[in-house]
């Protein structure tokens, strides 16, 4: 059911939107649910992934592999995790992508941005506020 009359709810134009999205959408698009251990120590649920996390895919073929992110290729929404590729038939081997929805942040890379982040978008902060 449509709330807003801003927004549309058109499948046209909500897919219009998701594969035209600047790169600066596409990284909020790009995001991961958060491990328990995580989510209970900053309060959050999701964060975009980025190079150097730690994942788990959770869905799929690849289901329960874990490794570092070493691409995240927003132009064709997947990430790539190091250890998990495939051989061609001219025996190069190339990344799989995984999308990020299908996986979980175990590990996060954090920095100042990072934890800014994290802190802004706490949800024990609302509930004392509220």
């Amino acid at each position: 059911m449509k709330f807003s009359s801003d927004v549309t709810s058109s499948r046209r134009k909500c897919r219009k939107a998701h594969f035209q999205a600047p790169s600066s959408i596409r990284h909020k698009i790009m995001s991961c649910n958060l491990h328990k251990d995580i989510r209970e120590k900053y309060n959050v649920r999701t964060a975009p992934v980025r190079k150097d996390d730690e994942v788990r895919v959770m869905r799929g073929k690849h289901k329960g592999h874990e490794g570092k992110v070493i691409q995240c290729y927003r132009k064709k929404y997947v990430i790539y995790i190091d250890r998990l590729t495939h051989d061609k038939v001219n025996g190069a081997t190339v990344n799989i992508g995984i999308a990020p929805s299908n996986c979980q942040i175990i590990k996060l890379k954090l920095d100042k941005d990072r934890l800014q982040m994290l802190s802004r978008r706490d949800r024990s902060k609302e509930v004392k506020m509220a």
